[in-house]
């Protein structure tokens, strides 16, 4: 297999602006300075929690949170400059830690020069997609501009860009707002990638649509699994384990076909110690990310219990982006416990799966491996004692791994 080694990878996942504490702005006159850095006394962390991949959010030049990209091949000027990201990815190499980069290439930023250009009549309008005289925005955001994805340029343009930062050491790529890209545009340009980077690994944003149908149609490796997101939160605070095991039944099939990024949060969406209303049923949640199949991601800050609630309006995404101390704390009991589970079973990144035992309130989920390996996730929301198969009874509120 070209990327075998994704089956092996448990990514930590950072959003460098927040992490840092960088301004809320930047622009080209922006002052370097060399916030980077503050990332590599967290990399023993992440490897003492487990992990061994560093999933960064966007680092390249931008007007305000990263997704309005103004230039693709310079690291933003907030978080530093080239040798500060060399310096990041050696450091992430001398410890074993693969690397994954956040790609804007649905839409970028309005003062991205060819994008501005196009707007103001001094380029050609072949950057930018248009209804008419106007141009698309993303999701209704003035600053947003989307991208023309049928043009030869903007091809061109974005392969170059993923193989330039592959070349300096990244491992692979985060598509953002995948799902607003045609797939036949990943379908010209991962080829051409991949004939230059056959190992590289990319893994497109995928809220809504058909997950499978994009992954063929693309020839992606991967996409973010947020139905299996919404379902773990949502089934556990209506103590309504039927929604969980339909979403279960629904992943298997296409943990089957690909392995899909798994996540309990992440850049965009409330904290889970924020999501989950009975703190009892927090580490149900956990398990469940490092039980499943897939390629799971831990969201920084996470592992420590933080809390955070996104807000629809300006500035609503701070609280889940805050920044981090110069030097971590201890590990998360529960994460650590459980990716220690994983390490030692790493047949469950491409296990089989299904369900017994379901109730409202009760479920085992049963994961079997290509040797006859079997182990049994058991969840129990009740107030009383859960039995199933002859194993222990798991406590109010509790959940067990137990073989078999």
């Amino acid at each position: 297999m070209r990327n075998d080694w994704v089956g092996h990878v448990i990514w930590w996942h950072v959003y460098p602006l927040g992490f840092v504490g960088a301004e809320p702005s930047g622009g080209p006159s922006t002052e370097v300075t060399h916030r980077l850095g503050r990332l590599e006394p967290w990399l023993d962390h992440l490897i003492a929690l487990g992990c061994n991949g560093l999933a960064l959010g966007p680092v390249f030049a931008s007007g305000t949170h990263g997704y309005d990209t103004t230039d693709y091949l310079r690291v933003d000027p907030r978080l530093g400059d080239d040798g500060d990201f060399d310096a990041l990815v050696a450091a992430c190499r001398q410890r074993g830690i693969r690397v994954l980069l956040d790609g804007v290439f649905n839409h970028a930023g309005r003062e991205f020069p060819p994008v501005r250009a196009a707007l103001d009549g001094s380029g050609p309008r072949e950057w930018v997609r248009w209804s008419g005289d106007h141009p698309y925005l993303f999701e209704g955001h003035d600053r947003l501009i989307t991208l023309d994805h049928g043009s030869p340029v903007v091809r061109d343009f974005v392969t170059e860009v993923m193989c330039h930062w592959l070349e300096r050491g990244a491992d692979g790529w985060r598509l953002d707002a995948a799902y607003a890209v045609e797939p036949e545009f990943w379908a010209e340009v991962l080829p051409r990638v991949r004939e230059r980077f056959p190992a590289a690994w990319f893994v497109g944003e995928m809220i809504h649509g058909d997950y499978g149908d994009y992954v063929k149609r693309s020839g992606l490796d991967a996409v973010t699994q947020y139905e299996l997101w919404k379902a773990v939160w949502s089934s556990l605070n209506d103590r309504n384990l039927f929604e969980l095991a339909w979403a279960l039944d629904r992943h298997r099939a296409w943990a089957g076909a690909f392995l899909p990024m798994t996540f309990l949060g992440n850049h965009d969406v409330t904290r889970i110690a924020s999501r989950i209303t009975d703190s009892r049923h927090l580490g149900h949640a956990v398990a469940l990310l490092f039980f499943l199949p897939g390629v799971p991601s831990v969201y920084y800050g996470d592992e420590f219990g933080l809390h955070g609630i996104k807000e629809d309006r300006p500035g609503g995404d701070d609280a889940v982006r805050p920044p981090m101390p110069a030097v971590p704390g201890p590990a998360g009991g529960d994460y650590q416990h459980l990716i220690s589970i994983r390490r030692r079973n790493p047949w469950l990144t491409g296990a089989r799966i299904s369900t017994a035992g379901l109730t409202n309130e009760h479920l085992a989920v049963i994961a079997e491996g290509p040797a006859g390996q079997r182990l049994s996730l058991l969840l129990n929301l009740a107030d009383e004692p859960f039995v199933h198969g002859g194993h222990e009874p798991v406590p109010p509120h509790g959940w067990a791994i137990v073989e078999g």
